[in-house]
């Protein structure tokens, strides 16, 4: 009984590597699972294969070896046509509990770039699936899957790990800017500087709505450039005190030697605006704006990098206790999980080991009664009593052993051991 995957993910692999190995399409994937079964026909396989990992999961319930990583590394290198050269070393495989419990810490997302993702549970689904439509699962993959989306809904239900951003632009858009406003869509951006948080900023105001985004700055190139990446506009620098006044949101990243909004020239803006709630990230370090502009009416919201910085490692903090907790129940799951496949290998060995006794303790009964034929039955009964005594205690040494093992998790070289030693045969 095997369970293994072989894995090329963002961890370990460059983005050529990945889009070379990866199955895209449900029509690829329908390729590669026909292809597979013809060439392993008693193995179990699901492709996990995202913009951000290629894992391939086969397990088997043979008693012998099994597939091994080096078939799923030829068959990826055959399939794809890229010699295994190019990839091995981008390569990891685990087996037996490592791969399963590999495959729940992915569902969970704790192996993802963004920790805590949702995206990752649904492609997880969606490969499970494929996979089924193609008849390539089988019993152990079935349970396998199942656990895994089972596991990821428990993490989700009993940890805080999706909550708490830990980037300063998520921590600046999600939390700071939802609490301010309940919608973005119908807001003005206004986003001074062209750098790489800007960028960054907007990608996450975007992502929550907004429509308008109006780009100044220093540099007419770099604004244009970043202006044209979101949709937005550009203006010249000269007209910011007029912007100023007419922004909901605004982003300021310039990165300046000295303050460029003081609390007056921000006042005047103030002045000319309608009084509206406005969103102030600062985003530069040194400060942009003169800190007590955040006193100058009950509407203005201003945030600096440093409070951002702080409530981003809290939410670190917070979301390091909840990986540890995370890690214990899917520890916790493998193990249950491995005792469940376990049992089921051991179950059949102990079943034929008591058969297999049974029927040689029969033959050199009637052996002994053909050449006893006076053996009266108490006689008879009181022989077959003593020789069932022995074959049980007998037996029962290797038996405790692969029970306890089992629980264990680890009879696999027991399993091997028990079947040469007591049935006479490796598989």
């Amino acid at each position: 009984m095997n369970v293994l995957v072989v894995s090329c993910n963002h961890h370990h692999a460059g983005v050529n590597i990945r889009e070379k190995l990866a199955f895209s399409g449900e029509q690829q994937l329908s390729s590669a699972y026909a292809r597979w079964k013809r060439e392993h026909p008693d193995s179990e396989i699901v492709v996990l294969s995202t913009c951000n990992r290629v894992e391939i999961y086969a397990a088997d319930e043979s008693e012998a070896e099994g597939v091994s990583s080096d078939d799923i590394t030829r068959f990826i290198s055959q399939f794809h046509d890229v010699p295994t050269d190019e990839f091995v070393q981008s390569v990891l495989a685990h087996h037996g509990p490592q791969a399963v419990s590999h495959l729940f810490e992915v569902a969970c997302s704790i192996d993802s770039m963004v920790l805590g993702e949702p995206q990752i549970v649904n492609q997880v689904k969606e490969a499970y699936r494929i996979a089924q439509e193609n008849d390539a699962c089988g019993p152990l993959t079935n349970v396998l899957f199942q656990q895994a989306l089972n596991v990821s809904a428990r993490v989700r239900t009993e940890t805080r790990l999706t909550e708490g951003r830990v980037s300063v632009a998520s921590v600046a858009v999600g939390e700071f800017g939802r609490s301010i406003f309940s919608r973005f869509d119908n807001k003005t951006v206004l986003v001074i500087g062209a750098g790489e948080m800007a960028a960054e900023t907007l990608q996450y105001l975007r992502s929550e709505g907004v429509q308008r985004v109006i780009v100044t700055n220093r540099s007419r190139s770099r604004g244009e450039k970043l202006a044209e990446e979101f949709s937005g506009e550009f203006v010249d620098f000269s007209e910011l005190d007029l912007w100023l006044s007419r922004a909901d949101v605004i982003v300021s990243t310039t990165g300046a030697d000295e303050t460029l909004i003081s609390r007056e020239r921000f006042r005047a803006a103030r002045k000319r605006s309608q009084k509206q709630p406005v969103f102030i990230l600062d985003l530069a370090a040194p400060r942009d704006f003169d800190p007590t502009i955040a006193d100058i009416d009950d509407n203005v919201f201003l945030y600096d990098i440093d409070a951002l910085e702080e409530t981003c490692r809290r939410n670190r903090e917070l979301r390091e206790a909840e990986i540890q907790r995370a890690m214990q129940i899917i520890a916790e799951q493998t193990d249950r999980f491995m005792q469940e496949i376990y049992h089921r290998a051991t179950g059949p060995v102990i079943h034929r080991l008591r058969e297999h006794w049974n029927e040689i303790s029969r033959i050199e009964l009637d052996r002994l009664y053909r050449r006893l034929p006076d053996l009266n039955d108490p006689q008879r009964v009181a022989i077959e009593a003593t020789i069932q005594r022995i074959v049980n205690k007998l037996l029962h040494p290797p038996l405790e052993a692969l029970k306890d093992e089992a629980r264990a998790g680890t009879p696999d070289s027991l399993l091997h051991a028990i079947r040469r030693l007591f049935l006479g045969r490796d598989g």
